[in-house]
């Protein structure tokens, strides 16, 4: 530095202590341009809402605001104008008092306001959100360097489960086979996935560890927890609809309906393989049949003549699930139809069926063609004595009786006979 130089600035400092009176004077900072009054921040929306990104600076000045896409640089407006095409986008703008500066002209001791420290506020609006609009967005000040903030923006989807190959569609297995039934469901956050059974019973689920007698035991769920249902050696009461269920707590939930088919052969039981009636009354035969797929069921008499709905013979059925109960009834029981009777099941799994045997029980001294309101029931040989309006009832053969002393004569005369000795 030359001499001529250091005079110059030694004669500026000594100008500059004699103006203030001896004392130092401290200069004013220069505006430092605009700044953001508060961060963007980060918004958390479900997928159809809308979400608005609020972008305040302060002192903005000769500068201009934009709103840009993070992950592609995509300009979607400048200061208070929109500039993409995406319908969904908007931008909006407004100014707020941040307070004016006042200024010190010097020594005129005027006072003059400037637009140093309002701020403005561009807000970003997304409307009708998609999962696309997943992204992040920043507000960018055209500076040099360029100043900006960001925010990001999640999307919160309602669960949606997953066809094709990653849910189970209604399956069908044969008894004592391993069955799975899975469900997929996709949303965010990810959904939780549950399993109910359609009809409101219990889950059993068959428990892979053995108990110490060999058997694995089952267990009784309300509800099973997890994306997969696995079934070890299925048995045909875990048959029936179950609903796999998906939620993420963004409404709605969501459910599908997978129907679980356990086949197997026909089983048959007769609960009273050996019945009697007395001549002239009605007879009701009755089998308990197992079995899926549906069955054929019929009756044969003496092992030949099938059976038909007629006069002569009631042939009904009564069909819940894999269950079907059979009747035949036999009215007006004569001696010809005393004999064996076959209920007879069949699916294309195999066949099954189940024998009865009818015989005629022998009253001595009592009017049959009585019409008094009493009458006796007699059920598989034994009897049993009501008072009623003398509809016939399930599985036993009816007669009337004239009074209640003939309901008791028969009474002693049939219990000495099936009581055991």
């Amino acid at each position: 530095m030359s001499s001529g130089t250091r005079l110059f600035l030694a004669l500026y400092v000594i100008n500059t202590v004699t103006a203030s009176g001896g004392h130092q004077v401290t200069s004013t900072p220069a505006p430092v341009g605009p700044v953001f009054a508060a961060p963007v921040g980060n918004q958390t929306a479900a997928i159809g809402r809308e979400a608005v990104f609020t972008c305040s600076i302060r002192n903005i000045e000769k500068y201009k605001v934009g709103w840009l896409r993070t992950s592609d640089r995509t300009i979607l407006s400048v200061h208070a104008r929109t500039v993409t095409h995406n319908t969904r986008i908007s931008v909006s703008y407004e100014t707020g008092g941040g307070g004016g500066v006042a200024g010190d002209s010097g020594n005129s001791g005027s006072n003059q306001t400037s637009d140093e420290g309002k701020i403005g506020t561009w807000r970003l609006h997304i409307r009708h959100l998609k999962e696309s609009d997943r992204d992040c967005y920043m507000c960018q000040i055209n500076t040099s360097p360029m100043r900006s903030e960001e925010g990001c923006l999640d999307i919160l989807v309602p669960p949606d489960i997953v066809y094709g190959g990653e849910t189970s569609a209604d399956l069908a297995v044969s008894e004592g086979d391993n069955a799975t039934l899975t469900c997929r469901a996709t949303g965010r956050p990810a959904p939780r996935v549950s399993w109910r059974r359609e009809d409101g019973e219990q889950i059993l689920i068959r428990s892979p560890s053995s108990t110490s007698s060999g058997v694995a035991s089952l267990t009784r769920h309300d509800t099973f927890n997890g994306s997969s249902l696995q079934f070890h050696r299925v048995e045909r009461k875990q048959m029936g609809a179950y609903l796999c269920i998906a939620s993420n707590d963004v409404p709605p939930a969501v459910s599908k309906r997978v129907t679980l088919a356990v086949n197997f052969a026909p089983a048959v039981k007769v609960p009273n393989q050996l019945l009697g009636a007395p001549l002239g009354t009605d007879v009701q035969l009755e089998c308990y049949v197992e079995a899926f797929p549906n069955t054929i069921n019929y009756w044969l008499k003496h092992r030949g003549e099938m059976l038909l709905d007629g006069p002569k013979y009631s042939i009904r059925e009564e069909r819940s699930g894999y269950r079907v109960l059979m009747w035949l009834l036999i009215r007006r029981f004569t001696q010809e139809d005393v004999g064996t009777y076959n209920c007879v099941s069949t699916n294309s799994l195999g066949k099954a069926e189940g024998t009865l045997r009818l015989y005629e029980i022998k009253i001595f001294g009592i009017d049959m063609g009585g019409r008094a309101n009493d009458h006796i029931s007699i059920h598989g040989g034994l009897a049993e004595a009501a008072r009623g309006s003398g509809a016939a009832r399930r599985g036993g053969a009816y007669m009337k009786m004239n009074t209640f002393h003939k309901v008791c004569f028969v009474l002693l005369i049939l219990l000495p006979q099936f009581w055991p000795r």
